[in-house]
């Protein structure tokens, strides 16, 4: 298909000119949020670009609210390459960036900094890949069935990391969204009860706690988290030196993101932990042993915590995503003899030899080291 090629819709209509929406911020979901649409522009964007390509509004929203919290970012890219509202991504492994330009006529530059452009883009991205999912015409009303298309936005190529990435969606849709821009525009959908049809996924496992990823049987270092280890190809096995710090990161990403980043070949870095935002869940994907790559000459003496999350937004920083960082620190320190103190408990900004910037201004060091030290 060609750019500036309208594709196969069900009442589609032509191009809508609508204005470019500012970035958003973070509210908590809520179940008894009524759908507002109007008449502000990021409203617009979601209900024109739904009608436009034949998916579902609150779906849209759901998958938006999953990838970025609704945060464009003012088109800087996540850690994964992503862009935009819709984390559009442009990758070695991942081109849904060049595929919404493809789909929709918009250029790459429009999708990474308009969040109507992006919005548009990624419901192109989802209604082509319905088509390729087999998700039938006359289905596309109904969000359950178009649990094949989101799995494969989220991860195209990896059926389980699909499967958890679809899941984390579709929970989102059941509780519902409620979101500010930061002009003050509120965008929002009510909880749904849904059972979302997975057809291909229905026997994929996703990832759970405890020994379940194969080939190895003895599951996470750490008992409350999910074990899904990192691609081979992205940190060292065994250990160069003892192990004598923590390294606190946060990811300049979501959770699902993230874990799915580590896992692709093509990133060749990697952490040991991935803690989870809206709840507080840990995933492990190297093991305490092993050198995972995230801090350069750090790295063979420390141990890596990714969070989910902007160094920009203090929104991600939740009280869920502090206490389980802090009780998993609590447990590594004393697994492995590691001082409960500033001197060995640091952000990745103070790993001498490091130019990032996280966990940033808004991480609450204080109150962290309080819950670390049992506070």
């Amino acid at each position: 298909m060609h750019p500036g090629t309208l594709p196969r819709t069900r009442g589609r209509k032509a191009l809508l000119g609508v204005a470019a929406a500012t970035a958003l911020a973070l509210a908590a979901p809520s179940a008894a949020a009524a759908p507002e649409t109007g008449p502000g522009p990021v409203n617009r964007a979601f209900s024109q670009a739904a009608e436009e390509f034949g998916v579902p509004r609150d779906l849209l929203v759901a998958v938006a609210f999953g990838e970025t919290r609704l945060d464009g970012h003012d088109g800087e890219p996540s850690h994964a390459g992503g862009y935009g509202v819709m984390h559009l991504v442009s990758s070695p492994r991942r081109h849904t960036l060049e595929e919404a330009a493809e789909l929709t006529g918009a250029s790459e530059r429009e999708l990474r900094h308009d969040n109507t452009a992006n919005i548009r883009g990624g419901a192109a991205v989802l209604e082509s890949y319905a088509d390729r999912t087999g998700v039938s015409e006359r289905d596309r009303d109904r969000p359950a069935a178009w649990y094949p298309a989101v799995a494969r936005y989220g991860s195209p190529d990896d059926l389980r990391m699909g499967r958890f990435y679809a899941d984390t969606v579709y929970t989102i849709l059941e509780g519902g969204v409620r979101a500010r821009t930061s002009q003050g525009e509120r965008v929002t959908t009510p909880g749904r009860k849904v059972r979302p049809e997975r057809g291909r996924y229905t026997d994929v496992p996703p990832p759970a706690p405890g020994p379940t990823e194969k080939p190895d049987p003895r599951g996470a270092d750490y008992p409350p988290a999910r074990w899904v280890p990192a691609h081979p190809g992205n940190y060292r096995a065994g250990r160069s030196a003892a192990i004598d710090t923590v390294i606190v990161h946060v990811a300049q990403g979501t959770y699902t993101g993230t874990v799915n980043w580590f896992r692709n070949p093509a990133s060749r870095v990697s952490t040991h932990y991935v803690v989870r935002s809206s709840d507080g869940e840990v995933t492990q994907m190297v093991r305490d042993a092993d050198t995972a790559w995230h801090a350069r000459d750090a790295n063979p003496r420390s141990l890596g915590i990714e969070h989910e999350g902007y160094v920009a937004d203090a929104t991600w920083f939740t009280d869920a995503l502090y206490r389980a960082s802090a009780a998993l620190t609590a447990h590594l320190c004393d697994t492995h003899g590691i001082p409960r103190d500033r001197e060995h408990i640091v952000g990745h900004t103070e790993v001498p030899g490091n130019s990032h910037t996280d966990p940033g201004p808004h991480w609450d060091w204080d109150r962290y080291m309080e819950l670390v030290n049992g506070g």
